[in-house]
């Protein structure tokens, strides 16, 4: 492509040496070419998108999404390195506004070598933020109004208790949760009630807002009855058997149940099964007519124990699971009646959107005003992300959770940090916002005394736009130690630009 021998044969690096850079008539033309690409590849992903767009206020977002996506798909290190000495590398910090940071790059390339007869103008700042604030409108659509003190919303996961608590509801609230998460893979809808209840009265009694999201449980593997030693501890080598059915006790083999539809039909030898978020990883080594045989691949230093309710993942199997199974069809009746917002688990296709959506559809009048939360735990949601906007943007209120937890397992710990940064980089060019998700102060919400990486964690979701966290019996402590953190750290770092607050510390 043009763009591309226009970007060729540069030192890349900023640390490895001197960087014979072009002039910037050069590097001018060569972001010409550049953005001359981008319109036409862009304009035919639109293109493709458009039938999906249902909310006409979302085109210009949905415009910038593609523009992005066109942008990234150039190799531009050595570009951004070339226009550092001139005070230029700004592209790095484009998400929001592509098509504004190249404009105003050239323009400003423009003043170094104007053409002859040329009176080079800048940018409209009005302009040149529009994304921004786009972001920013449709975080408080799908997450309710910005608090205060800080830009970062925090959700709260709703336990049990909070269904008879008034009091444990009351000060998640006061203390800053700007939404609470109820998980629909526990309780019932009478503790649903409750809980919703509960949140209403603290809203009224505090005069404050906090949404209410209720969390679809989804196609869920976990381990069902179990075949073992209750001592047994397994260790690399160790070799057992996953059923499709409960084994029979006192066999002799170990042995446990998965009983999720369709697993064992597209199970294949040497494909990994991981159980327990990672604790435990196995390989297949054959199939019978018993099951899958699996021999033990990773495992904690002291072995991994065996039990029943356990998380099980199949990073290696496409499994031709629909996310939504009856009972999220049954839950969806509550869920349109007391959520501003439904959590979507195991979402990986545009078509997956579209099948919520409709069933929305049949339960609300309105059904573009709920918002809609997409899950992102597996690496072919990954790959579809551009896709899962613009199906939900396109609709209805819209935002996503990096589903860490999932995601590692299904990815690879190695993977999980670079998926992150690449899912916020995208989600900030489409305009939507993203939920950080999973342990964040995990430590200090079961325990009450945190960790030094966990902290440091939590202040790095402040790139997000709104925080999770789960259940623990200092929930409430939690809540208020985020709320001084990313009110802190809001002074020193807006998502990717470093705002340049004063330093006090010495």
């Amino acid at each position: 492509m043009q763009a591309g021998n226009a970007l060729s044969s540069r030192p890349s690096t900023p640390s490895g040496g001197a960087v014979a850079g072009r002039s910037a008539g050069e590097l001018r033309a060569a972001l010409e070419a550049l953005r001359a690409d981008v319109v036409v590849v862009a304009a035919e992903l639109l293109d493709s998108w458009r039938p999906r767009i249902e909310r006409e206020e979302y085109l210009s977002s949905a415009r910038n999404l593609a523009h992005y996506v066109a942008l990234r798909r150039h190799e531009l290190r050595e570009l951004q390195t070339e226009l550092m000495p001139w005070g230029l590398s700004s592209l790095g910090r484009c998400e929001p506004r592509v098509m504004e940071s190249l404009d105003a790059v050239c323009a400003a390339l423009a003043r170094f070598e104007p053409e002859p007869g040329e009176s080079p103008s800048g940018p409209d700042p009005a302009a040149f933020f529009r994304g921004s604030e786009r972001l920013g409108e449709n975080t408080e659509a799908a997450l309710g109004p910005t608090p205060a003190r800080r830009r970062v919303r925090i959700m709260a996961t709703l336990p049990s208790e909070a269904a008879s608590d008034r009091e444990l509801v009351r000060d998640l609230v006061a203390g800053g949760a700007d939404l609470v998460r109820i998980n629909c893979g526990h309780d019932g809808p009478d503790a649903w009630r409750a809980m919703v209840a509960n949140v209403r009265r603290a809203e009224a009694e505090l005069e404050r807002g906090c949404r209410v999201c209720m969390d679809l449980s989804g196609p869920r593997a976990r381990t069902g009855a179990v075949s073992a030693p209750s001592h047994l501890r397994l260790r690399p080598g160790d070799r057992l058997t996953m059923t499709p059915s409960a084994p029979p006790p006192g066999e002799g083999r170990i042995a446990f149940e998965c009983a999720l539809e369709g697993v064992f039909e597209r199970l294949r030898p040497g494909h990994s099964v991981w159980v327990d978020e990672g604790k435990l990883g196995a390989v297949v080594e054959g199939l019978d007519r018993d099951g899958a045989c699996l021999r033990v691949t990773s495992a904690l230093p002291k072995g991994a124990r065996l039990r029943p309710g356990k998380g099980l993942n199949f990073p290696d199997t496409e499994l031709a699971l629909s996310p939504l199974t009856a009972k999220d069809r049954e839950d969806l009746d509550l869920v349109a009646e007391l959520a501003d917002a439904v959590g979507y688990s195991f979402v990986q296709r545009p078509g997956d959107i579209a099948l919520l959506q409709e069933e929305l559809g049949r339960r609300l009048e309105r059904p573009e005003e709920i918002a809609l939360i997409a899950k992102v735990e597996t690496a072919t949601a990954v790959r579809n992300l551009p896709e899962l906007i613009v199906q939900g943007a396109g609709v209805q209120p819209f935002a996503v959770m990096i589903a860490r937890g999932d995601l590692a397992v299904e990815v690879g710990f190695r993977r999980l940090a670079e998926l992150q940064e690449e899912v916020l980089w995208l989600c900030e060019a489409a305009h939507v916002p993203v939920i950080w998700a999973t342990q964040v102060l995990d430590r200090f919400v079961h325990k009450g005394v945190g960790a030094r990486a966990e902290v440091t964690d939590a202040a790095m979701a402040g790139r997000a736009e709104c925080v999770m966290l789960n259940k623990g019996p200092f929930i409430d402590d939690a809540v208020e130690l985020l709320t001084a953190m990313l009110s802190t750290m809001e002074g020193h770092q807006l998502k990717k630009v470093s705002r340049m607050r004063a330093l006090r510390s010495w």
